[in-house]
């Protein structure tokens, strides 16, 4: 259970990366929390990881979308 008190802890920590290399690190450090989370998932099927999962998409996105920037 130790990944999901990880993936909690970062949902919750305060999301300003202010280098480009921090969104990198941050967005890498959410991607390994979503894998990890989704091999806990595939053995117990619980709803509520699945939810977890799902919050930590939509922060990934965010992240990855200041990335990229604007077209």
């Amino acid at each position: 259970m130790d990944i999901i008190e990880q993936a909690l802890e970062f949902e919750n920590r305060k999301l300003t990366f202010i280098t480009t290399s921090d969104r990198i690190v941050a967005s890498r450090e959410v991607k390994s929390l979503i894998l990890g989370v989704n091999e806990v998932y595939k053995e117990n099927k619980d709803p509520e990881l699945m939810d977890l999962m799902k919050r930590l998409t939509a922060i990934k996105q965010k992240i990855e979308k200041r990335l990229k920037g604007r077209p």
